[in-house]
Formats: structure tokens, C-alpha cells, sequence
């Protein structure tokens, strides 16, 4: 919760310079986009808005465009240690487990300042919450109080309106005391309804009385409010008008988002004036234009925010007049104009937002979606015995699975040192490292672990799991280009946590067993288009054990908080002459929780089902 709480402060940064930018573009554009399409670019805005309590990163263009490539840019990363296990390679017909270099981290602490920004947010939505209630409920009072339309003239107008509009649904007419102005609400059942003053001023026009200009409503009055309610349902504004309060409730402490519902709410009522204009001749735009001018004391507004109506405050009654008087019909050419300048904006709103993911839900659960005729279920607990875990196989010339604990296969857990296999191919991509020579020189730092103090290689930092090689390729490779390698290959939860280091650690990037075994395949058919030889380095430095028609690949990983081993991983895959099988194991405890252990078990059950003969 104090993790979605500083991100969230940070999406709402960000959030008001999407809607500087917005304003400004539909400033500079405001000659070519019509009415409408200045309404509806509002649209990407609210898409935006909703981005930071959504359960998923939305696609970015990397992933929507795979033709593209990844994107790749360069900033700063964080460094950090690390936790392994590995297998030595030989060709002895079998391998051998060597020693763990696991080095302890810290739990992390709830961010104060993301706790109290949290309450304080929760609080607001709370009043918020309540207020809405009250409005709700003042509605709900004047429903009761409302009555069916009587005045059969208005009636007969209400219907001539229908008609032209094309609408074919009958939309109930209600009069009551309670509105100043006539507004429409519900979205699955929309209502209309009438203020009885209206109504009154209407009859008493229509039975001859003329008053003072401005006075009572004529039959064209009348005829323009229904017609301006009818568009806003046409259009599904109540429903536009719903997600506007929701942000708005969600976002009381973002004084841009409400500037920008306010603008939007001025846009739609300009929206739905210009519809009513495209209807009528140009000698009628003045006509249209003085209703407004006539009632504006009559036509305040409206008392219930989701509602939409006629109404508005002067301000926005000054800039519809304008509107109205300036109104020329849009000729095809600027259409194709405007319609152009509308997608390209659009485009860059709607690319901006993954950017904006907080991961309300904090993506701890792969929503896996396989056939139950392509999987089945294993009995693997006597191979883990005081672990919670699991065990996840792919065959791949069946296409089947095998799983042991559907649950546990589908939960995510930082995949430590297993995550270095990927690591090592973008550093290759990036041409940090290559095949060829992969050479970098120990600076000297001395390190808890011999191995480490010495220059790597490739096979070698693989091997020994040498933190400073892997940490170094993330440097120079930079944040953003191996978060756009993890958003491309859809890594876990994509997250690159820069406060914690190394960021595959016990932080917040995280992976289930059945992604690592996706991946794996994916990596074995080289789905994600990077370049063979890469491919085959890093195949080559996970190489195992190669003899007589099978080689074994696999990297193992631990996780160790507190001085203690709690998470063990073991990922691989086994290639014989005709066939190939990828496996992830994973165990979690208190305590011994390593990926030695994760190793033994897999390899103990692979040897069960004939798969590994060592």
C-alpha cells in the first residue's frame, strides 16, 4: 500500500503535464478540430486516468508494434549483489552441484511518507465518497417527486424530436419542481427530466400570453432544450458524465485533473450545441443562440453532477454564445484535418500511459489461460516436504503441460539469479559483452566470495554468479533499455524497482514458475527475433551437461533475506534426440530454502519420470 501510494503521487506529477500538453495541442488546434472531436479528445485523458488502478501494464509500442524492435534508450541503473546456485558443465554423464554464493538482504520497510499520503488520499475518498451519497440521494428524492409528462403539446414536440433525430427508444419525460434547467440522467435507463416552470411558461405562451421578451418559452424554445437533451443521449453522455465523477472522486487531490473534467464537461455541452446546430438551417442559429441567452438566469446548473443538461455556469454559457454565433458547418477538407490532428494526439496520449501503471494490484498472480486439455496435475509432495512450492513442465513435441500445484505455479516471486540468463542476452543485444569476447576486469573491490575477486567471462560470471559482471552490463545498457526488454518480452511483472539493488533481487520484479518455463521456450525458439549467436552464447554458458544425444540447461537462484535462504529457484530445459523439455522448480520457507535444494528435487523428479538419467 505505501509502494501505491508514492507511485501514485508520482503518476499524478505526471498526469498534469499530460493534461498541459493536452491543452495546449487543442489550443493550437482549436481552428481544425471540431467541436466533437475536441470533446473526445478528452477520451484518451480519461483511459489515462484509470492506468494506476489497473490490475495490468497496458501495452506499450514496443509490444503493440513487435516489427519495430525494442525500444532502446540508455540512462543510469542501480548495482546491487545477488544470490546463487549453478551446475559445473561436464561431459561425465552428470552434473554436479557446486557451492551457493548467497549474499543477505534486508526486508524492505513501508514507506512512511507512502503510508500518509495513502491515508490521506483514502480519507478524501471517503468524504468524496459521502458527498456523493448526498447527491444520490437528492436525486433519488426528486424521482419520487417527479411526474410522468402531462402537457400534451410538450408531448407531441418531444415525439416531432424523436423523429428527427432518428431515435427510435422512448425515452421517458418526467416534470418535476426541484430543476431550474432540464437535464438527462441514467445510463442503461435514461430519463429526461422537466422543470415545471418550463412547462408552466410554455402553456402560458401557448394559450396567448407573450409577457416580456424572455419571459416564457414559445414552441422553438422548447423544441431546442429537447433537442440538446436528445444529443446528449445520442451520444452517451450520462456515461461519459459517470466516468468524469468516478475520476473526479478518485482524483479530489489533483487540482489539474479537475481543471481538466471541468473543461471537459464545458467541451461537451459546446459538443452537443454544435450537434443541435448541424440540425437546423443558419437563419435558426440565432434563434438557438438567444434560448440560451433568454433563460440564463432559468437555466442554472444542475444540482446533480453526473447529470447532463443545458445548463451551465456564465462562463460557460458566454463561450457556447460565442460558439453558436461563429458557427459555420466544417467543410471536408478541414474534417480530414481535424480528424488527422485528432488520431496523432490521441496516439501520444494513449502511448504515454503504461507509463503511468502503479500495478494497483500488486501483479503477485500470472493470469495463466491454458486449456485444460493441454495440462495436467501432478503428486510431487513428497519431493517437497517443508517447502511450499512447485514444478512446472513443458513438452514440447506434445505441447503439454505438467504441473505440481497450479497455485504455486502461477504465483510470483523475485526470480534472483535466474533472471541473469536474460540479463546476459540484453547486454549481448546491446553489444556491452559479445560472444566473441566477453572479457571484463575485476576493479580490484574485494568480494565476500573467491571466485568473484578475479576477471570474468561470460561462462565464468555465469557460473560462479558474479554480481559486479551482470551489474556492470546493466550500467552501461542503462534503465530504460532493460525495462523495454522486460515490457517486450512480457518478463513477470516488467517492474524495475531502482531503490532496490540489483533489482532481480527479493524486490519488485517478480515471475511465476510457468512464465520461466514460457520464456525459456521462447528463448530455445528465439521467438523474440534477437540475434542467434546471442542466443547461443548464453546457451552455451548455461550448458550443464552435454553427452550421448542430451544436454541439460538450467541456472538456479536464492533468495536470502535476513540470513536466511527463503526462495530457491531452478529453471532449465533438457534437449535429447527427439525431443526437448523445460521445467521451473521453485520452493519457499523460513529457512533452507536454496537453489541447491531446488536442483536436487528437480533433477530428482525428472530422473522419476525417465527424462534425466544421470
Amino acid at each position: 500500500m505505501a509502494d501505491f501510494g508514492i507511485r501514485f503521487f508520482l503518476c499524478n506529477i505526471f498526469i498534469c503535464i499530460i493534461i498541459g500538453f493536452l491543452v495546449m495541442a487543442k489550443r493550437a488546434l482549436k481552428n481544425y478540430l471540431t467541436s466533437r472531436m475536441q470533446f473526445h479528445l478528452w477520451f484518451p485523458l480519461l483511459w489515462i486516468l484509470a492506468v494506476p488502478f489497473l490490475p495490468f501494464r497496458p501495452a506499450s509500442f514496443a509490444q503493440i508494434l513487435p516489427l519495430l524492435g525494442p525500444w532502446k534508450t540508455r540512462v543510469s541503473s542501480s548495482r546491487g549483489t545477488i544470490t546463487e546456485v549453478f551446475l559445473n558443465p561436464n561431459t561425465s554423464g552428470t552434473a554436479n552441484p557446486i557451492n551457493d554464493f548467497a549474499l543477505s538482504v534486508s526486508r524492505e520497510t513501508p514507506s512512511i511518507l507512502g503510508l500518509i499520503f495513502c491515508g490521506i488520499w483514502l480519507v478524501g475518498i471517503l468524504a468524496m465518497v459521502l458527498l456523493e451519497i448526498t447527491s444520490v440521494s437528492r436525486l433519488k428524492a426528486m424521482e419520487k417527486s417527479a411526474l410522468p409528462l402531462q402537457n400534451k403539446a410538450v408531448r407531441i414536440l418531444y415525439h416531432n424530436c424523436l423523429r428527427e433525430l432518428n431515435i427510435t427508444r422512448t425515452i421517458p419525460v418526467y416534470s418535476t419542481a426541484f430543476l431550474k434547467s432540464p437535464i438527462m440522467v441514467g445510463v442503461f435507463n435514461p430519463r429526461i427530466y422537466l422543470p415545471i416552470h418550463l412547462i408552466s411558461d410554455f402553456h402560458a405562451y401557448a394559450k396567448g400570453y407573450k409577457g416580456r421578451p424572455g419571459e416564457c418559452f414559445n414552441a422553438a424554445d422548447m423544441r431546442y432544450m429537447l433537442l440538446h437533451e436528445l444529443q446528449h443521449y445520442r451520444h452517451k453522455d450520462t456515461l461519459a458524465g459517470f466516468f468524469m465523477n468516478l475520476f473526479g472522486v478518485l482524483y479530489w487531490c489533483n487540482p489539474c485533473v479537475w481543471y481538466a473534467l471541468k473543461e471537459m464537461r464545458d467541451d461537451r455541452e459546446v459538443a452537443c450545441d454544435t450537434s443541435v446546430l448541424n440540425l437546423l438551417d443558419e437563419c435558426d442559429y440565432e434563434d438557438y443562440g438567444n434560448t440560451l441567452i433568454n433563460f440564463a438566469e432559468k437555466v442554472s446548473l444542475a444540482p446533480f453532477p453526473f447529470a447532463a443538461g443545458i445548463s451551465g455556469g456564465m462562463k460557460q454559457l458566454q463561450r457556447r454564445i460565442a460558439n453558436i454565433s461563429t458557427y459555420k458547418k466544417p467543410s471536408a477538407f478541414r474534417q480530414v484535418k481535424g480528424f488527422t490532428a485528432f488520431v496523432t494526439i490521441s496516439v501520444i496520449l494513449l502511448g504515454l500511459a503504461p507509463v503511468l501503471s502503479t500495478y494497483g494490484d500488486d501483479q503477485s498472480r500470472y493470469p495463466w489461460n491454458m486449456p485444460s486439455d493441454k495440462f495436467s496435475t501432478l503428486d510431487l509432495s513428497a519431493w517437497f516436504r517443508g517447502y511450499e512450492g512447485s514444478f512446472v513442465l513443458y513438452d514440447l513435441n506434445g505441447d503439454t503441460w505438467k504441473i505440481y500445484d497450479l497455485e504455486q505455479a502461477t504465483l510470483r516471486t523475485a526470480p534472483n539469479s535466474t533472471y541473469k540468463i536474460y540479463d546476459a542476452l540484453f547486454g549481448l543485444e546491446e553489444g556491452v559483452i559479445a560472444p566473441d569476447d566477453s572479457f571484463m576486469a575485476w576493479d580490484g573491490t574485494l568480494h565476500p566470495f573467491e571466485p568473484w575477486n578475479r576477471n570474468q567471462d561470460l561462462l565464468s560470471a555465469m557460473q560462479s554468479s558474479v554480481n559486479w559482471y551482470f551489474e556492470e552490463i546493466d550500467n552501461q545498457i542503462g534503465e530504460s533499455a532493460v525495462q523495454g526488454y522486460l515490457q517486450t518480452m512480457g518478463y513477470g511483472n516488467e517492474i524495475v524497482n531502482t531503490a532496490f539493488s540489483p533489482y532481480w533481487m527479493q524486490g519488485a520484479l517478480k515471475i511465476s514458475p510457468v512464465e520461466q518455463v514460457e520464456l525459456l521456450t521462447a528463448l530455445h525458439g528465439n521467438r523474440f527475433n534477437f540475434a542467434p549467436e546471442n542466443i547461443d552464447a548464453v546457451k552455451n554458458s548455461i550448458c550443464l551437461f552435454s553427452s550421448e544425444g542430451k544436454s541439460l540447461y538450467g541456472k538456479t537462484g536464492t533468495g536470502r533475506v535476513d540470513g536466511q535462504d527463503v526462495n530457491g529457484w531452478f529453471v532449465g530445459y533438457m534437449e535429447t534426440a527427439d525431443n526437448t523439455y523445460f521445467f521451473a522448480a521453485n520452493i519457499q520457507a523460513s529457512e533452507n530454502a536454496t537453489g541447491s535444494k531446488a536442483s536436487e528435487i528437480s533433477l530428482s523428479i525428472l530422473s522419476h519420470m525417465g527424462i534425466w538419467k544421470p
